[in-house]
């Protein structure tokens, strides 16, 4: 996605992440761009051209840092998951 300026990206992804509630790493994989290019786009060009788009993105990136561990619990909970039952899986395909 073109975006010309630098500006109007990060206008575009503020906008985004709190329609969103997204992550950063989410807007980048949304937008084709680096999550380093996401977090100085809303996190330093933001707050200087817009700043009351930048302390709504501030409010959803500090809740998303907040419950990242729980995210994550709940991944490695899941992929456990996931593996006990492909073990269970074959366990009973070999005794048929």
């Amino acid at each position: 996605m073109d975006f010309g300026k630098e500006q109007d990206r990060a206008i575009i992804l503020g906008e985004y992440i709190i329609k969103n509630k997204a992550t950063v790493r989410g807007a980048a994989s949304k937008f084709g761009i680096s999550k380093s290019t996401v977090h100085k786009d809303v996190s330093q060009r933001l707050k200087k051209i817009h700043p009351q788009l930048y302390k709504l993105v501030k409010e959803v990136l500090d809740e998303n840092k907040r419950e990242r561990h729980i995210r994550g619990g709940m991944a490695t909970k899941h992929k456990y998951e996931e593996k006990r039952h492909k073990k269970e899986t074959d366990n009973k395909a070999t005794k048929v």
